[in-house]
């Protein structure tokens, strides 16, 4: 790893003690601006996330509904109820984002493929990085807030389901991430600044508790509006 791989893990808790558990399950609400675009808000105010920490497999409660579950595995999206009766299946779900423009709406599976790999890695960051096939590379600082950030440019493999493959996560002095950026293909390649706050110790694990996402112009600077993206989480546990 990085000299500044290594300071993150270390201030997030350890690779070791990461190690220990397998999966995170935290309840959340997610909502922004993207989601009003696409005329699907308020699927997401009140759900529960378990994340297979080492695999990208993502599990959503009370998605869209009370009695809903949605499942991500890879190349595979369902839907189902409690009982585990599936509801609707989508196989190769970042095929069905194809030819849509900037004006598209999405329905109920776009958002749940969007939010789920998005929140598997947020989640899992920056851990992530130390995983099979991550390259990653320490680049020229940042300078925002009145801190010095250092900056890590992740190149994901192609086995990752994510925004895109090219991301940079930035960290403060203290090794904790304030902020993540990326294109989104499923958006046609719109920025994301997404910034993390409110760290919270979890069997420790320290994990940021609110993250706000915003566009960036092309010099890197924050769009102050609209917010994108609102995710807060209420609480997390491992195991």
């Amino acid at each position: 790893m990085s000299n500044l791989l290594d300071l993150a893990v270390a201030a997030h808790g350890g690779l070791e003690r990461w190690n220990y558990f397998k999966v995170l399950q935290a309840r959340m609400s997610i909502g922004g601006a993207i989601f009003v675009a696409k005329q699907k808000p308020g699927l997401q105010d009140d759900v529960t996330y378990e994340v297979h920490t080492h695999e990208e497999r993502v599990t959503i409660d009370r998605f869209a509904a009370l009695d809903r579950r949605l499942r991500l595995a890879p190349n595979r999206l369902t839907v189902e109820t409690f009982d585990g009766e599936i509801v609707e299946v989508r196989d190769n779900p970042r095929d069905a984002f194809k030819g849509q423009t900037a004006k598209s709406a999405w329905d109920a599976l776009h958002v749940g493929y969007f939010s789920s790999y998005a929140l598997w890695t947020y989640l899992t960051l920056p851990f992530l990085y130390t995983y099979p096939g991550f390259v990653t590379e320490e680049i020229e600082p940042w300078h925002e807030n009145g801190e010095e950030w250092r900056r890590l440019r992740a190149i994901f493999p192609d086995s990752v389901a994510s925004h895109t493959r090219e991301q940079v996560t930035h960290f403060g002095p203290d090794g904790l991430m304030r902020r993540h950026d990326y294109a989104v293909e499923v958006l046609g390649g719109a920025t994301g600044a997404n910034y993390s706050t409110n760290y919270r110790d979890y069997q420790g694990i320290k994990v940021p508790t609110t993250r706000r996402v915003y566009a960036y112009d092309p010099s890197g600077q924050k769009v102050p509006e609209p917010l994108l993206v609102s995710i807060d989480i209420r609480s997390i546990s491992f195991r």
